[in-house]
C-alpha cells in the first residue's frame, strides 16, 4: 500500500466544537463567468474538510476568498467569528483597509501549489520572514521556532539551504512551515502535491497527516483519494461552481449519491 493510501481514522484524535470556518451563501464571478454559485458550508474546529472536483469546479477560488485573496461578490465568510475581508456598517458592508485584511490574514495559513518560496532566501529565513517582519517577533526566537517548525516537517538538516537546492517535496515542506510559524487556527492547501513528482508526494501528504492528527482545522484542495479517504472529516464534491454532495469521506467517496460524483471519482482512481 502506497503512503498515499495509507489508512487513517478521520477525525479519531479531534473533538470538533463549533464550525470555525462558516461559509454563506458566497458567490463569485470573473467578468461573465460565474465561478461559485451560492455556495454554503461549515468547518468545525479542529476538523479536515477536503475539497474534490473537476478543474475549474471553484475549488480554488473558494479557497482564495476564505482568506481574501479573492474578493467576494455576495455572501459571507465568517472565519473564528469575525466577518472576513469586511466590515459590518448598519446594513451596508464595506471591503476592510489592506492593513486590517493582513492582520486578519494572519490567523490564516495558506500553502500554495507552486510553493512561492523566496528564492534569494534561505530554508530558515523564508521561515522566520514573516514572524519577524509582520508579527514584529524577536529574531531569536523566530530563528528558534523556524528550527522546531524544520524538525517537525523533517528537514531539521536545512536551514541554510536556498529553495533551488531543495527539491519539489522539500520546498512544499518548508513553504508548510512557513504558513505554520505565524501560528495560524486555519490551515488551506491549494493543490500542494499537484507539481511534485510521484515520489515526492508521501513525505508532503505525511507531514499534513500529522498536523490533522494534532487538530489543526485545514481545507484541503486534492486529487489525492486515498488522503481524502483516510484524513477528511468532511468531504465536499463541487461541480460548476456549486456543492454537488458533502458528507464524510465513506458516504461521498465510497457511496456517492449522485452520478456527477460518482462519474468523477471514476476519472481519478
Amino acid at each position: 500500500m502506497s503512503t498515499t493510501d495509507t489508512a487513517h481514522t478521520a477525525g479519531a484524535a479531534r473533538t470538533p466544537t463549533g464550525p470555525l470556518v462558516e461559509i454563506r451563501r458566497v458567490r463569485k464571478s470573473f467578468g461573465a463567468h460565474q465561478v461559485l454559485r451560492d455556495i454554503s458550508l461549515e468547518v468545525p474546529e479542529g476538523t479536515v474538510t477536503v475539497l474534490l472536483g473537476p478543474s475549474g469546479s471553484g475549488k480554488s477560488t473558494l479557497l482564495r476568498c476564505i482568506n481574501h485573496l479573492e474578493t467576494i461578490d455576495g455572501g459571507r465568510i465568517i472565519v473564528d467569528g469575525e466577518l472576513i475581508g469586511y466590515r459590518q456598517a448598519g446594513h451596508a458592508t464595506h471591503e476592510m483597509t489592506p492593513r486590517q485584511i493582513a492582520r486578519q490574514r494572519r490567523g490564516i495559513g495558506m500553502v500554495f501549489q507552486r510553493f512561492n518560496l523566496f528564492p534569494h532566501m534561505t530554508a530558515l529565513e523564508n521561515i522566520t520572514e514573516a514572524p519577524v517582519g509582520i508579527a514584529r517577533i524577536p529574531s531569536a526566537t523566530a530563528k528558534a521556532r523556524a528550527r522546531e517548525l524544520l524538525d517537525r516537517v523533517g528537514l531539521a538538516d536545512f536551514a541554510g539551504h536556498y529553495p533551488s537546492q531543495l527539491s519539489g517535496g522539500q520546498q512544499q515542506r518548508v513553504a508548510i512551515a512557513r504558513a505554520l510559524a505565524m501560528s495560524p487556527k486555519l490551515m488551506l492547501f491549494d493543490e500542494p502535491t499537484s507539481a511534485l513528482d510521484p515520489e515526492l508526494v508521501g513525505d508532503v501528504l505525511d507531514v499534513m497527516r500529522e498536523l490533522a492528527d494534532d487538530g489543526m482545522t485545514m481545507i484541503v484542495v486534492t486529487h489525492e483519494i486515498g488522503f481524502a479517504r483516510g484524513v477528511a472529516d468532511q468531504v465536499v464534491f463541487m461541480d460548476g461552481g456549486v456543492v454537488v454532495e458533502s458528507g464524510t469521506a465513506a458516504a461521498v467517496i465510497d457511496t456517492p449519491q449522485r452520478q456527477r460524483t460518482r462519474n468523477f471519482l471514476e476519472s481519478v482512481r
